[in-house]
């Protein structure tokens, strides 16, 4: 599912709302801060502790991430003049790094921003992402997440380069990760992807655990019981 706005300073607050949150519970928090707080600066800044902590809540560190809600907003007036929009219509260098002035927001985290907001063509892949990639050989798994991050920009680019279809990949690739390409006990079996994939391919050669991909639908098309 898409973030719920693609406002670019509402997008670093989507980030830093609920930390560590289940999605759903993320995406209250985020509409809570709309209805009772706002979403501009000046409102979150004249906000209580308390009302900014009832909404990160939600997730850990209440405290901690409400004063990241307030140093956002500080920021985005300080050295925006709170308009975030206007301070990330350069290039593609220079908005990553006015992002990159935000708690929470990493190189990866900018690129996500930007590419939500539909300003530039990036996947920026978040980690369910970038398992499925390299478990389907696309990008190699390397020791650092930033290398293996930055690998997946070449993917990208054999992609159409408008923003509205990264933005699907972007989250066909997370939904993938989060449901079937499960980091522990991924379900192979289940895969449309997987007489594709190396990771699957890799595991059946090992073990012999997996049916070919034929065997594993029966003749209504659906799954075969096991």
């Amino acid at each position: 599912m898409p973030p719920p706005t693609s406002d670019p300073f509402e997008l670093v607050l989507w980030e830093n709302v609920a930390y560590l949150a289940r999605p759903a519970g993320r995406r209250e928090a985020f509409e809570l801060l709309k209805r009772k707080v706002g979403t501009a600066p000046a409102a979150i800044l004249s906000a209580s502790q308390e009302s900014l902590e009832a909404v990160t809540s939600q997730g850990i560190l209440k405290s901690t991430f409400a004063g990241k809600l307030r140093e956002s907003a500080e920021i985005a007036i300080d050295a925006f003049g709170g308009d975030l929009e206007s301070g990330i219509r350069g290039s593609l260098e220079d908005a990553k790094r006015a992002l990159r002035f935000f708690p929470g927001i990493g190189e990866p985290g900018a690129e996500k921003i930007l590419l939500f907001a539909g300003r530039h063509p990036l996947l920026a892949p978040d980690s369910n992402g970038l398992r499925v990639l390299a478990r389907l050989g696309f990008i190699r798994e390397e020791k650092s997440y930033s290398k293996t991050y930055a690998a997946s920009r070449s993917v990208a680019k054999s992609l159409p380069a408008k923003p509205i279809i990264l933005q699907e990949a972007h989250l066909l690739l997370q939904q993938h990760g989060q449901t079937l390409c499960r980091r522990s006990s991924p379900r192979c079996d289940l895969c449309p992807l997987a007489t594709e994939c190396a990771h699957s391919l890799a595991t059946e050669a090992a073990d012999g655990s997996l049916l070919p991909a034929k065997s594993r639908r029966g003749a209504n098309g659906k799954p075969a019981r096991r």
